[in-house]
């Protein structure tokens, strides 16, 4: 299994015979030095690439003022970041969200649990042949992901916005035989989610998440007819968290990083980086 080791320790160790070689003055200063960097506390984290290993190295640089070394590795899977956690080799890993760290637990015997919630990467409408949704005709056709968790979180976000309304409880495991009722008589062509935007000049509207509306050319604050808010269904069940151990979430550092990564600086990091593709989540 890949990984990459990303160096995103700020302070530099002062080496002990840096400090032992001088007897000035100087050599008090960097005693002094070398004492503080080594009473930096260190938090190990596994993460993804985009978004996740990038928010954590601007989060690197306000935990350094706080006397915390951020340490992460990239991982390009989603089963090792949660089994270093387990095992106690990382302190946390930020690349999931809570149904995948559930799963998860009860597939493997693992205790992995939600330190804090800190982003969603939003489902979006962006326009096809119409470009508002006044303009829907009847017998119209809309592209939505076919696979399970996303036609759910598209099928919802039709239905936040007035489009059609589904059978009670069906909520994230919805799919179009759910559909309770469909006014305009929609008509729903549903696609592997990396196809979905190469029918965007043969359909309506098509219902994509972030990366890949990113990926399409659409810029999600300013293409997007509708996208999910961060009190919706899907995006407080799908924020991506920051997992741990049981019974680590109440550690300092665990703590720590949670704070920082739900700051404000780091909240305008994001929405300044990602064009709202990914969104700081608000409890």
């Amino acid at each position: 299994m890949k990984k990459k080791l990303l160096s995103l320790a700020l302070a530099t160790i002062l080496t002990a015979g840096l400090v032992t070689g001088c007897g000035s003055s100087a050599s008090s200063s960097n005693q002094s030095s070398s004492q503080d960097n080594t009473q930096k506390k260190t938090i190990t984290v596994a993460a993804s690439q985009t978004p996740h290993s990038e928010i954590l190295a601007e989060a690197a640089k306000i935990l350094e003022k706080q006397g915390y070394e951020l340490k992460v590795t990239v991982f390009d899977d989603y089963v090792q970041p949660n089994n270093v956690v387990e095992s106690g080799e990382f302190d946390a890993n930020y690349m999931e969200h809570v149904p995948y760290m559930e799963q998860f637990n009860k597939e493997n015997g693992t205790h992995i649990v939600n330190a804090g919630g800190i982003h969603y990467e939003p489902f979006g409408i962006y326009p096809g042949t119409k470009k508002k949704l006044d303009d829907l005709a009847e017998g119209d056709t809309i592209a939505i992901p076919n696979d399970t968790t996303n036609e759910a979180r598209a099928l919802l976000l039709l239905q936040d916005n007035g489009l059609l309304t589904l059978k009670d409880g069906a909520g994230l495991t919805a799919t179009i035989n759910d559909i309770k009722e469909n006014p305009k008589k929609l008509k729903f062509q549903e696609l592997e989610a990396a196809q979905v935007a190469k029918v965007k000049d043969e359909v309506a509207f098509v219902v994509l998440n972030g990366n890949y509306a990113l990926e399409a050319g659409y810029s999600v604050s300013k293409d997007s007819i509708a996208y999910e808010k961060a009190d919706s269904e899907a995006a407080k069940t799908y924020v991506n968290i920051i997992g741990v151990k049981e019974g680590n979430e109440n550690s300092d550092g665990i703590k720590a990083l949670v704070k920082v990564l739900k700051s404000d600086d780091i909240k305008k990091f994001i929405n300044d980086k990602y064009d709202g593709a990914v969104i700081p989540f608000e409890d």
